[in-house]
């Protein structure tokens, strides 16, 4: 048997909205980000045929509504199914009113992979749809949680209790379930500690939580702590941080899309 060393299998896959409405940007993909997916937006598509030669697992959601004629995103489309670095990208079609003759001619004769999918009038039910397609196409691959680098970013900081005061440390990277920092006064700190009141500063969102110190390793002169939230970590934290994580790599995104 042959071997997959696809690293998509571990880390998941991208996928691009492109050309979303406000209703499939504020809905259909906020959602998708709050599922630990990786989701970016785009308005682009000549950028976006150049980018997807780089992610070509990658899934794209073509909200055929808006931006193009029906020619237009049939050429634009099967240009990239037809083009060998792109031929194994997924679309999903997203469309505003059920249409069995546009249904029929992406998945049974451009066969897109993630199907067409009518968004009105029920948006729930067609978020359901897309769910179950995105698991079909392997998505979320074996990561469980998205997580982001930020060590370069000075408005990324932790604020820790420490003997009666705070001490400040800078975060290195943070998913839902936990972070990684350093601290220029390294605090040393017992594995296993409980602390609460834990301040996060993630550029203008200042979030509290409660985390358990996993464990630390040293990165040349600098000792990084692991710190795991606790279940006792608010749940709007957990939606507040998603979509920073999404803020995040949306910019660096765009950067490689100019």
């Amino acid at each position: 048997m042959a071997v997959d060393n696809n690293p998509t299998d571990i880390t998941g896959k991208k996928i691009f909205f492109l050309h979303p409405t406000a209703l499939v940007q504020n809905q259909i993909a906020a959602e998708l980000i709050q599922r630990e997916l990786e989701v970016y937006i785009v308005r682009d598509h000549l950028k976006l045929r150049r980018i997807l030669k780089k992610y070509p697992t990658s899934i794209v959601f073509a909200s055929i509504d808006n931006y193009m004629p029906e020619k237009d995103w049939d050429t634009w489309i099967q240009g990239i199914l037809k083009d060998p670095p792109t031929a194994n990208i997924a679309f999903c079609i997203l469309a505003s009113e059920n249409n069995g003759i546009l249904a029929h001619k992406y998945v049974d004769m451009i066969k897109v992979k993630c199907g067409y999918v009518v968004i009105k009038p029920d948006i729930k039910k067609a978020i359901i749809q897309i769910l179950e397609n995105l698991k079909a196409v392997d998505a979320w691959g074996r990561r469980k949680y998205i997580r982001v680098t930020s060590d370069n970013e000075a408005l990324t900081t932790i604020n820790l209790p420490y003997n009666n005061d705070f001490i400040k440390g800078f975060i290195k990277d943070i998913s839902v379930a936990g972070l990684s920092c350093f601290f220029p006064d390294d605090p040393t700190i017992e594995k296993n500690s409980l602390i609460s009141n834990i301040q996060v500063k993630l550029q203008s969102i200042l979030l509290k939580v409660e985390g358990i110190v996993f464990g630390s390793r040293m990165d040349g002169l600098t000792k990084i702590y692991v710190i795991i939230f606790t279940q006792r970590t608010d749940p709007e934290v957990r939606v507040k941080i998603r979509k920073f994580i999404q803020a995040n790599l949306q910019t660096k995104m765009d950067a490689d899309l100019k």
